[in-house]
């Protein structure tokens, strides 16, 4: 329960008690700023408190936006303000503060403007305050009889629902997801909000239908592939529902935002999964293109995470590129056009869904390999470009964020403090060192031979190792952490598919998918403003370099002799997948982070 204090009796023939207690308030009146500060400290520490001008007139959805949602400390509007448990000691200062400064106490009625004084001494005192953007939602506070007659007028023009509705559906969309998906979805979210469902559980409703259609692709059957597409199509608009109704129902969390971000690779991958079975039942094997697609869509996914992160707190941060890229989005058609070249996540699940009922997994796979690596190299020549032609000072945030997105361990980590206790900084070192690093590696894989790739792998800990002994604050800086997942990632699939133990792909595959869990629950964890991971789970999995130079070992020791290196590579995947999930789940449980949901990217 939360409290709401009404700073006065309401107006006659108003409906804001009532609106109050319908978005779950209990609500207290009180005669003036004295009895509003004791009633506000009776108030339990732990609880959301409200503050509403008794005059107030607007929309119940402008209150619900105001005063119930969980991601900020404190938020207001026009005759309106709420502070969580972590902003309740500002706001008892603040409250104190103004009736002091207006000589309000012991006065019986409270100064007008009370909440908007408060909220501006709120900000002051440091308390970012979020003000909602309300469009055509009503939240005023009319002075007087003619004022307040205009002012319900207006909240009778507007449908509130309708904008509500409007509202849930997120605003930057793909083109499949905004006009194939979303105008039916919306009304799906509301069903359940009125049901009392909460977004976690259509979250993981979503994630069942897609592990069931994974199950009837790799049934290998036509019928199987038909029931695979549709289910997968059914599960993507359930992922689309989930975040509406936590938009609609204001019903954000940080274990939603998880289960949001993580369940979407699980869905896709043991789709993958599903369609190698189900070709492996038919004799063809295609667990290489499987595991290619995979790593082409990690390693552009982690293009646009580094890229945001390298620039999002740069100061001087314009570009020219930048500034064609915003005038191409003001005309209509480009903007979908360059939303669907990139292959979003609604056009490849369609895709992919369609395909999938039509042809064979082997042409699902070349189709997605061939969409994902023309998204990839468009994403990464468009950032690399503005980079190029970009005035940004770095952050020291910045370059933190680069270094944890790398993922270095112990070897590269001693390297790096090796190198840098008399080497001088230049800023393209980290970038060539990593250049050198991948290219040496992807020699030494071309060549075929299991030592030579060895001698490669200790190369490539050294140079990713100097790649990382200085801040990352370059221009290409951002590029290290797709580097380093395209060599690792790489090089366990081409030692797989290279390997004469059977299964190797398979269980490569499943190595894969457990790193890249890890880091993308690193880039979740950084975008909540929780930092990276702890320390300890980086050196326990090894890192990028030890786990690329661990794999070229096992190769070149196991590979010829029968099904060890896949047992090798299937010990390690369950390994990295346990440690890396217990983490993982540990602290996205118990986590403090404030409550948000992942509005997603349109890749």
């Amino acid at each position: 329960m939360s409290t709401a204090i009404l700073t006065g009796p309401p107006a006659p023939g108003s409906s804001l008690d009532g609106d109050l207690r319908s978005l779950g308030f209990d609500v207290r009146i009180a005669s003036g700023a004295e009895e509003a500060g004791a009633l506000l400290a009776a108030v339990p520490a732990g609880e959301r408190v409200a503050l509403v001008d008794p005059r107030f007139v607007g929309h119940l959805h402008a209150l619900r936006l105001t005063l119930t949602d969980p991601r900020f400390p404190a938020a207001a509007a026009p005759g309106a303000l709420t502070a969580q448990r972590e902003a309740r000691p500002a706001l008892a200062r603040a409250l104190a503060t103004v009736t002091a400064t207006t000589g309000a106490a012991g006065t019986g009625t409270l100064t007008d403007g009370l909440t908007d004084a408060l909220a501006d001494t709120l900000d002051a005192d440091g308390v970012a305050v979020h003000r909602p953007q309300l469009g055509t939602l009503v939240a005023t506070v009319p002075t007087d009889a003619e004022a307040r007659h205009e002012a319900r007028a207006a909240v009778e023009a507007v449908d509130d629902e309708a904008v509500r509705l409007r509202s849930a559906v997120k605003a930057h969309d793909g083109f499949f997801t905004t006009f194939f998906i979303s105008p039916y979805s919306r009304y799906i979210a509301r069903w359940c909000a009125r049901r009392g469902l909460t977004p976690n559980q259509v979250t993981t409703a979503s994630l069942l239908t897609a592990l069931i259609a994974a199950g009837c692709a790799a049934t290998g059957e036509r019928a199987g592939y038909i029931a695979a597409g549709v289910l997968l199509l059914v599960s993507f608009v359930l992922d689309c529902t989930d975040g509406q109704l936590a938009r609609y129902a204001l019903k954000y969390s940080t274990m939603g935002a998880w289960l949001d971000a993580t369940f979407d690779r699980a869905k896709e991958y043991a789709f993958y999964a599903g369609l190698a079975l189900g070709a492996a039942r038919n004799g063809d094997d295609v667990w290489a293109l499987a595991l290619g697609a995979m790593v082409l869509m990690t390693c552009r996914h982690v293009v646009d995470f580094s890229f945001n992160e390298a620039n999002h707190d740069a100061t001087a941060n314009t570009s020219p590129t930048a500034a064609l890229s915003s005038r191409l989005d003001g005309v209509g058609w480009t903007v979908w056009a360059r939303r669907m070249i990139i292959l979003p996540i609604g056009e490849r699940w369609a895709m992919i869904a369609v395909l999938t009922a039509t042809t064979s997994p082997r042409i699902v796979f070349w189709a997605l390999i061939i969409g994902c690596a023309f998204g990839a190299c468009y994403t990464t020549a468009g950032r690399v470009l503005r980079s190029l032609t970009r005035r940004a000072q770095r952050t020291d945030r910045a370059a933190q964020a680069l270094a944890d997105l790398a993922d270095s361990g112990p070897i590269a980590e001693t390297m790096a403090r090796l190198r840098s206790r008399d080497a001088r900084h230049h800023a393209g070192t980290p970038l060539l060192a990593a250049l050198g690093a991948v290219a040496v590696l992807g020699s030494a894989l071309v060549q075929g031979d299991p030592w030579t790739a060895v001698g490669a792998a200790v190369a490539y800990v050294l140079l990713s190792g100097l790649a990382v002994s200085q801040p990352l604050k370059g221009a290409l800086d951002w590029l290290l952490p797709p580097l380093f997942r395209a060599a690792e990632y790489g090089t366990v699939l081409v030692l797989a598919a290279r390997s004469d133990a059977p299964q190797a792909l398979p269980a490569a595959f499943g190595l894969v998918a457990a790193v890249a869990y890890h880091h993308y629950d690193t880039v979740y964890r950084i975008r909540g403003g929780t930092g990276a991971p702890p320390a300890w789970l980086v050196r326990v999995t090894g890192g990028h370099e030890g786990r690329t130079l661990l794999v070229t070992v096992l190769a070149a020791l196991l590979a010829d002799r029968g099904d060890d290196f896949t047992l090798a590579l299937t010990a390690l995947a369950v390994a990295v997948a346990l440690v890396v999930l217990v983490e993982s789940i540990r602290f996205w449980v118990s986590s403090g982070a404030p409550a948000v949901h992942d509005e997603g990217e349109t890749a």
